[in-house]
């Protein structure tokens, strides 16, 4: 396993195109870097084909069983975390495997695939790393990100995003939790909700308000912490229940009082909308790419049960109605992963992707709803029963629409991308 992890690091970003050769001379002019290509690396394939292999052979056995009881998927993300499956984006400096936007997403989309509760729960920890990854100092950096990836755990750590509030869910700009400055601390108080890996982070990132002015604007109002899990007046709330994704673990988390050192402010004071939004721009496309996974997974259930189900003296597939939504699906599927992989390329690349990372999570959602829908039609009364695999694809599928974003949000950005573009 500590193999595979440093291979990873020693050989990532090798692109080899010159097998794809043997019908052009002029390919000689391209370098490594350059020219439309969709390969991947060696490398690459093998983290693919080692997450696809976990998905079938580790996830799939045990997520109907984390789907019923809701438990905590402990041991496969203990496995996830030997194996360098989770906190793949911490910087090679503090631990990590460094890998890129996109070297991620093939991993998510491949855990997804699996059950979107499992990826979540791992995926989850990036989000609540990613304001770190972005704004943090180097000793802030060492001190949260390195003990992520610490070996030898027997829980690996988590960590989670705090800014959804009962009230506050689209509107970021209405958050109610404050942080007013005493001496070299500041005292946190507020609720916030909906809080995926919140009954289990080692830590949080909070978003509260510590200008309060209420005509302050938000890019100036809002602060990023980060807060102890167990710090003093810090509340964890129940699991709740969800129709789907159930292992996942999502609640909400109460500050009562909390004390948090001045050297826990990420960025600066007011400096905190831009860098919890910036972590969109991070975390979008690994989310869209889950959500594909679900999509093809819903798929390749659908297109097994329709090439073994007979009606009306054949096939179901043979039925035009069937291939058709087959059809779609795939369409679907393959659109939406070129828009995850060139939003994740984008960012690598260290340009903006708000974009293109809107689009991605927008038609992802779209996709996976869709497919999940349509794979529970191809099996007709069997789809809608608990001993086949779709009616949990299509109960998992609906969060994608909501959380990180919502499927209006991201229209909303998109929109104001276009019209604001020179």
């Amino acid at each position: 396993m500590l193999a595979i992890r440093s291979k990873l690091v020693n050989k990532l970003g090798a692109i080899n195109i010159a097998k794809k050769a043997f019908f052009s001379s002029e390919i000689d002019h391209l370098s490594a870097n350059g020219g439309f290509n969709f390969e991947l690396t060696e490398d690459q394939k093998e983290y693919q084909q080692l997450s696809r292999k976990f998905a079938v052979e580790e996830i799939i056995p045990r997520a109907a069983h984390y789907d019923k009881t809701g438990e905590y998927p402990w041991d496969l993300i203990k496995k996830a975390f030997d194996l360098g499956l989770m906190n793949t984006h911490i910087p090679q400096k503090y631990g990590g495997l460094g890998l890129s936007n996109f070297d991620g997403c093939l991993i998510t989309e491949e855990l997804a695939y699996g059950c979107t509760g499992v990826s979540t729960a791992i995926e989850a920890n990036s989000l609540g790393q990613a304001p770190v990854i972005l704004a943090g100092n180097d000793e802030q950096k060492k001190k949260y990100l390195s003990r992520m990836v610490e070996p030898g755990q027997e829980k690996p750590l988590m960590s989670a995003y705090c800014v959804t509030e009962p009230v506050a869910g689209s509107d970021v700009a209405g958050i109610k939790t404050r942080a007013e400055k005493k001496g070299d601390e500041y005292i946190l108080n507020g609720q916030k909700m909906w809080i995926t890996n919140g009954g289990y982070a080692n830590w949080y990132f909070v978003l509260a308000r510590t200008n309060p002015d209420p005509k302050c604007p938000a890019s100036k109002a809002f602060t990023g912490f980060i807060v102890e899990a167990d710090s003093k007046g810090v509340i964890k709330g129940r699991k709740e229940w969800n129709m789907g994704q159930r292992a996942s673990d999502t609640r909400g988390i109460t500050f009562e009082d909390v004390r948090v050192p001045k050297e826990n402010v990420l960025g600066a004071e007011g400096a905190g909308f831009k860098i919890a939004m910036g972590a969109f721009d991070l975390t979008r496309p690994p989310v869209a790419a889950g959500a594909v996974g679900l999509a093809r997974r819903a798929f390749e259930e659908a297109k097994k049960y329709a090439v073994e189900r007979k009606t009306m003296g054949k096939l179901i597939a043979e039925h035009q109605a069937v291939a058709f939504l087959l059809a779609e699906m795939a369409i679907g599927i393959e659109s939406a992963r070129l828009c995850y992989q060139k939003a994740a390329w984008q960012i690598d690349r260290g340009e903006r992707n708000t974009y293109l990372a809107s689009i991605a999570k927008a038609l992802g959602g779209d996709v996976a709803n869709k497919c999940a829908t349509d794979a529970v039609q191809i099996f007709g009364g069997n789809g809608f029963n608990t001993e086949y695999p779709v009616e949990k694809l299509m109960r998992d599928a609906k969060i994608y629409q909501i959380y990180e974003g919502t499927a209006q949000i991201q229209r909303l950005i998109i929109s104001r991308e276009l019209l604001s573009a020179k």
